[in-house]
């Protein structure tokens, strides 16, 4: 589902040595005694297995006809990707869902003033091509969870229909009441732009790819180059997962066959108007019609016309209607037990459903997490036992919302509260550079992978190429400084988009988020072009990203596995928290300044309208009172959290000379604490206006759908001017922060115990 931005968060500063250097009587978090020793000698067989030959195999064989929810090559694939996992030796079976999945039977949008134009809202197939000819298996061009809808009414060009767009309109003095507006794909998740257009007024929605961002504006298109050609549509999903996600019909609980389901109408996050997605070949002849001011620099793209913004003359006729059925999700999931710890849960996932027949979009992450399952099959049979029970897993329904993985999670929350450790996802990957994203108590186990992973182009550590591009690519001395002075990565900050959410946002799991990416390009994200051909040119031709995406998704299951005591450490925490605040109170100030420029101009324009001095001056009304946030109690919990880190630190320091095969029982109450503290982040409120978002430090913001806001309760209160929210936010976050620092030293007290 997520179409990565593969500008990096990781950062790396670390003395420039070898792969084969590090492992070297390396130590390595988690494990005491000689267990370091055993681990890596497995480490390095698991990484000497993966072939980018069967991953080749795998993907031609998945992605070799669509396979949509509820296709037939959809439930074909599952019953394969069982059978695989048996044959590798893994205890696996499906497990399955009945969701709520629309589909289109009625699409129409016409220009109707002042010509007549009929949008083909067609993908056509490329000569050589052998897999976009498969129409009859198509899903057809939409977006699903938008509303049934017969509208005709003036279009009104709103370039990528973000908050600051309309913004940028008021100034103008426009309004999309009444009317149909067309955005462009880009700088948010394509959900957000139907329900700011519904907000705003406006009863329908057009969303098309602009060449400028994946089209000949970037490069050659498809089949010559791996850009969106003029009739590639971008496929998608613009149910307000923001709200929720997974089925519509069944928030909290999972979507079994008799669960209680709300009717339709009571569905909160199905868009409430009609929205169509559109090529920029289809594009063009609507924009090309508006009249009205030029669009401002900014909002212009590569078509070769110049930018309007309407209203008028163009006036658009949207016609959609679907079929609103439930169809099954199958959730493929594999077990190898652990065997001192078997009901601690490392987690693995990757979804294998696509919008059509998906190469990329995900079969590129899901080869790779099939070799990794069939290596550690094979290292099963050469004797390894994990500590750890591993659970692997293929997620069915990922691309409409999410759907086999919260399902998943909703029904297994109470199992998930109880044992499990960590959620190591993946979804689409590429050539390039590494990209992670997670929990920052996985920020240091994500350190030390990265060092034991091989680039498979420049042959130094992954760690070590994003390093060197990172400060080649620093904006400035001052950045290029910060990137070399830094002895840690900093991993990116989890959002939403893909199959991690429901773990880390609603059932407190700590989740990371891999891929490698940046130099394939790429504009046929969610299109029929996005099959094998595509991949096999263009993507990773020789799978060797492949590979090193289950090098270190596999190593990283591995030691999370095997560790003695699960490898969490708090200072990347302690670090994320002090970024955050110094944010939160950088924005509140901003707003307020604006709040008082703004009030200051409006008293200054009253009092000029006021000279008489026989008349009675009236104050002007503030359009929000000025902020005076007391941030002082979340300062004092980080700075409890702080204390606690540096006591866990001291008693692991003094843990990692313990024999770990005399401490296991005490091992496991230390186990236990650890996992405790992913869950105290989150909150029984939930965040406002949408409690199934539990996670007090991330979330999918409100108005960015994939892009995270870290400390989401607070900081939205702030950037909607909401003072009397953010104060009650503050608490709640300052409480969340203190139980945080509890845990922390409970975990702390819990080692100290087992290493005495």
């Amino acid at each position: 589902m997520r179409r990565f931005a593969f500008l990096i968060g990781l950062i790396f500063c670390l003395p420039l040595v070898t792969v084969g250097q590090q492992q070297e009587h390396a130590s390595l978090n988690g494990f005491f005694g000689n267990s370091a020793t055993a681990e890596q000698d497995w480490e390095q067989k698991f990484r000497a297995i993966p072939s980018p030959d069967n991953m080749k195999q795998y993907m031609q064989l998945l992605a070799a006809r669509p396979h949509h929810v509820g296709s037939p090559y959809d439930k074909q694939n599952s019953e394969w990707l069982l059978g695989q996992f048996k044959k590798w030796g893994w205890d696996a079976h499906i497990e399955t869902f009945q969701v709520l999945f629309p589909t289109p039977k009625e699409r129409l949008v016409e220009l109707v003033v002042p010509t007549h134009f009929v949008a083909k809202l067609e993908e056509p197939t490329v000569p050589g091509d052998p897999t976009s000819s498969q129409y009859a298996e198509q899903l057809p061009t939409y977006n699903a969870y938008s509303a049934d809808g017969d509208v005709t009414a003036p279009l009104v060009y709103v370039n990528y229909g973000v908050p600051e767009d309309y913004e940028q309109l008021d100034r103008m003095g426009i309004s999309v009441k009444g009317a149909i507006v067309i955005a462009r794909y880009g700088h948010s998740w394509r959900g957000i732009k139907p329900k700011l257009a519904a907000q705003h007024g406006a009863i329908g929605c057009l969303i098309y790819s602009d060449p400028r961002d994946d089209g000949y504006y970037e490069g050659d298109v498809f089949p010559k180059g791996p850009y969106r050609p003029d009739e590639g549509v971008q496929r998608g999903s613009v149910m307000e997962m923001e709200i929720y996600p997974g089925d519509p019909l069944t928030p909290d609980v999972g979507a079994t066959a008799n669960a209680k389901r709300l009717t339709l109408k009571e569905a909160k996050t199905i868009e409430p108007i009609p929205v169509q997605p559109i090529s920029y070949g289809d594009a063009l002849p609507l924009l090309k019609a508006l009249h009205g001011p030029v669009a401002p620099d900014g909002w212009r793209g590569a078509l070769p016309i110049t930018y309007h913004i309407g209203p008028g003359p163009a006036k658009v006729h949207l016609k959609l209607a679907f079929n609103w059925d439930l169809k099954p999700v199958r959730d493929v999931i594999a077990k190898l037990p652990g065997a001192v710890y078997p009901n601690e849960w490392v987690i693995r996932g990757n979804h294998y459903d696509a919008w059509v027949n998906g190469a990329q979009d995900p079969i590129s992450g899901q080869v790779s997490l099939l070799e990794e399952a069939r290596s550690m099959g094979e290292l099963y049979k050469q004797g390894w036992r994990p500590k750890r029970t591993i659970i692997y897993c293929a997620w069915d329904g990922e691309e409409p919302a999410l759907l086999g993985s919260t399902e998943w999670v909703e029904e297994h929350i109470n199992e998930l509260n109880t044992n499990a450790v960590a959620y190591v996802n993946s979804d689409s990957n590429g050539r390039g550079y590494l990209r992670a994203e997670g929990s920052h108590t996985l920020e240091s186990l994500v350190n030390d992978v990265a060092k034991d992973v091989q680039d498979p182009e420049k042959n130094i550590s992954v760690w070590q190429r994003l390093r060197f591009n990172r400060i080649a690519h620093a904006p400035n001395a001052t950045d290029r400084e910060k990137v070399e002075s830094q002895k840690n990565l900093i991993i990116g900050d989890l959002g939403s988009g893909s199959d991690y959410s429901a773990f880390i946002d609603h059932a407190g799991v700590a989740s990371i988020d891999y891929g490698f990416g940046g130099e394939s390009g790429g504009g046929i994200y969610h299109s029929i072009y996005d099959d094998y051909y595509w991949y096999s040119h263009f993507g990773d031709p020789t799978e060797e990203y492949g590979r090193a995406l289950a090098q270190m998704t596999g190593t990283t299951v591995m030691r999370l596995a095997d560790a003695d005591v699960v490898p969490f450490d708090f200072t990347g925490l302690d670090d994320a928290l002090g970024r955050y605040m110094s944010e939160l109170k950088k924005l509140a100030k901003t707003e307020g300044d604006e709040i008082n420029e703004q009030n200051k101009e409006l008293e200054e324009g009253v009092l000029a309208a006021t000279s008489d001095p026989t008349k009675t001056y009236v104050p002007p009304v503030s359009q929000s009172p000025e902020p005076n946030l007391d941030f002082s109690a979340m300062d004092s919990a980080i700075a409890n959290i702080r204390q606690s880190t540096q006591r866990y630190r001291a008693a692991f320091t003094k843990a990692e000379q313990t024999d770990a095969s005399s401490a296991s029982a005490s091992f496991e109450a230390v186990n236990r604490a650890l996992m405790q503290t992913e869950r105290d982040l989150l909150s029984s409120e939930g965040l406002p206006g949408r409690p199934w978002y539990r996670n007090e430090l991330y979330a999918p913001g409100i108005f960015t759908g994939y892009g995270v806001k870290t400390i989401p309760g607070v900081r939205e209160a702030i950037e909607q001017k909401n003072w009397q929210q953010a104060t009650e936010q503050i608490a709640i976050v300052a409480g969340v922060l203190q139980k945080e620092a509890d845990a922390i030293n409970a975990a702390a007290s819990a080692l100290e115990s087992a290493a005495h």
